[in-house]
Parts: C-alpha cells; sequence; structure tokens
C-alpha cells in the first residue's frame, strides 16, 4: 500500500464517507483565525462607520470654530483707531490711470463666458482621462504614427487648445482697447488696498466698491494671477504632458515638475471659480450679472437669466459633449480613429 506524506493534499483529501467526519480539526493551541490582513470584522464596522462620522463633525465644528474666531478677532482690530485710520486712507480700491474708461467692454462678457465653458470641458476631460480604466478609442497621427493617445486624453488636449485660443483674444482685446489697466496694477498702492479689502472681506463687511467703475484691489491682483500666472503654468505643463512636446526641450521642463504643477493649477482655477460665483452672488447679484453677461450698469433680472441660460449650457456640455462617439467623429478630421469595444 502507498503510504502519504502527512500534510500533503492527498493527506488532507477524504476518500469516503462524510467530509466533515474524515478531517480532524487542529489543536486549540495552534489553531489561528483565517482572514486578510487588515480587514474589518463585522462587529468592528459600525464602531469605524460612527468614528469616521464624529471626526467629521469634530473638524466641521473646529472649522466653524475658527473661522467665528478669525471673523470676531478681525472686527475687534478694525475697530481700534490706528486701523480705522488704515481703512480710510486705503478703502481697498487703488486708484486707476486718469481717463480710464468705465464699463465692461463686449468682448469681456462673450471671452468670459467662453473661457468659464471651456474650463467646465477641461476639468471634465481631465478627470476622465485620470480616471479611465479603458479607452473607449484611440487617436493616431496622420504624419507621426507614433503619436498615438486615448480619445479621453485628445479631447483634454483639444479643449485646451480652445481655451488658448479664447484666452489668446481675450489678452489681445484687452491691451487694443486699454481695458488692461482694470485688471493689471499700475501702481504701488494695490498692496496696502489689497489689505484692506482681504480684512475687510475677513470680517465679513464685504467692500461695496463698484465694480463697473473699478475692482478692488483683491479683484484686480486675483485676475492679474489668473490671466497672467496660472492660465500660462496650466497651459504649459499640459503642453509637456502631451504628445506634443518636443523631447528636445525635457531638460528645461522635467515631466515630474510639470505633473507637480499641472493638477494642483486646475485645483487653483476651480477654488477660483467657486469663491468668485459666490462673491457675485453675496454682493449684489441682479448688478454684477447684469454687468458682466449683459454689459450694462443697472439692476435687473436679465444678465440674471443669460447667466441662468450659461449655466445650463455648461451642465449640458458636462454630461453629454465628451462621449467617445462624437469625439471619435471630430478627432477624425485631425487623424485617425480606432474605437474600441466596451
Amino acid at each position: 500500500m502507498r503510504r502519504t506524506r502527512p500534510g500533503s493534499p492527498r493527506a488532507l483529501r477524504p476518500t469516503n464517507g462524510n467530509a466533515a467526519q474524515r478531517i480532524t480539526p487542529l489543536p486549540p493551541e495552534i489553531r489561528q483565525d483565517v482572514r486578510v490582513p487588515n480587514s474589518p470584522t463585522p462587529s468592528t464596522l459600525p464602531l469605524t462607520g460612527w468614528v469616521r462620522a464624529f471626526a467629521g463633525l469634530f473638524l466641521a465644528a473646529a472649522a466653524v470654530l475658527i473661522a467665528w474666531c478669525v471673523v470676531f478677532g478681525v472686527r475687534v482690530v478694525l475697530a481700534t483707531e490706528p486701523l480705522q485710520r488704515f481703512l480710510a486712507a486705503y478703502p481697498g480700491e487703488a486708484p486707476l490711470p486718469a481717463g480710464t474708461a468705465e464699463g465692461i467692454p463686449g468682448f469681456v462678457s462673450w471671452t468670459h463666458f467662453l473661457n468659464a465653458f471651456f474650463l467646465v470641458l477641461i476639468v471634465r476631460s481631465g478627470m476622465r482621462y485620470r480616471t479611465e480604466k479603458r479607452a473607449g478609442g484611440l487617436w493616431t497621427s496622420k504624419r507621426v504614427k507614433k503619436r498615438r493617445m486615448s480619445l479621453a486624453l485628445w479631447s483634454h488636449i483639444a479643449v485646451d487648445v480652445l481655451w488658448l485660443v479664447n484666452g489668446v483674444v481675450f489678452v489681445v482685446l484687452l491691451f487694443v482697447s486699454g481695458h488692461w489697466v482694470r485688471i493689471v496694477p499700475t501702481t504701488w498702492e494695490i498692496i496696502p488696498n489689497a489689505v484692506s479689502a482681504g480684512l475687510q472681506y475677513a470680517s465679513l463687511d464685504w467692500p461695496t466698491h463698484h465694480s463697473w467703475a473699478n475692482y478692488n484691489a483683491l479683484q484686480q491682483l486675483s485676475y492679474a494671477v489668473i490671466v497672467f500666472v496660472a492660465a500660462p503654468i496650466a497651459a504649459l505643463t499640459g503642453w509637456r504632458l502631451s504628445a506634443f512636446w518636443p523631447t528636445t526641450l525635457n531638460r528645461f521642463l522635467p515631466g515630474p515638475l510639470a505633473k507637480a504643477l499641472h493638477w494642483p493649477t486646475m485645483l487653483f482655477f476651480v477654488a477660483f471659480v467657486v469663491v468668485h460665483v459666490l462673491l457675485v452672488f453675496t454682493t449684489g447679484a441682479l448688478r454684477n450679472l447684469n454687468a458682466m453677461y449683459a454689459g450694462q450698469d443697472a439692476v435687473s433680472w436679465f444678465g440674471f437669466w443669460l447667466f441662468a441660460g450659461s449655466i445650463a449650457v455648461m451642465v449640458l456640455a458636462w454630461f453629454t459633449a465628451l462621449r467617445d462617439d462624437w469625439i471619435g467623429k471630430v478627432a477624425a478630421l485631425f487623424g485617425d480613429v480606432r474605437m474600441m469595444k466596451r
């Protein structure tokens, strides 16, 4: 009779009878629970959920408390005589050069809408590219066959190009019209006025300056940073991470540095938009929207409905404009497209 080595799979497999009767359990002193390392047991799941919920509530309460303390502290400081003199000297609005025309030109309104529209699609396509596990289609350049990318990445680059074209048109018209002095600081008084505006915002006694005539100092600085700093960084790093970047320039902008800058820059744009829209609605919504979308210094609902229509277009584009079948038809005009089966 052939003997089987103890502990081998053959020795553990019963040959007849009930399996429960043939397999001898391990002694208690060497018996161990078999489970996936670090996996929570059912008894600990509710506790973990409660701990996370409590931690979230605690952090939210702490944030509210800190914000209240900041507002209270700033209000106390602003009530002092030195700060009152500071606010009187620097109300938060830097003076503009003599002869600067009031109002918002028409090109600012429509490039503003296109900028927001393309920015929404940039964020949407970027998120899709980062989270896509399998490409819905591949685009290949007709001139450079090695240049190949997913349709998600191609759409992201295509929208980037449209956004950049709109930005270039805006900057050119900005300087041709002379409207550039509204967003480019022309005096060092912008610094103390920006501090003044920041203190007023922090105290919740927000500046009531009239944007139709002049932006406050913080608005001016933030618009200048968006147009002349953040936008070029986003464009340059995006170009570096694409297949169109010349490899001969790699030493001037390493790939890891471009990756480290590109995503945070996008988050900066999103944060700016959130704060920008919040302030628009809390500092005279109808007048602000009418000035930006209708080009009128008036309090009416006309600008609001134009704004609502633009939001509807952006929401529709978010859910429909980046479908692979639609992107593939456009991408086929600039290269070869091969759709992938899902």
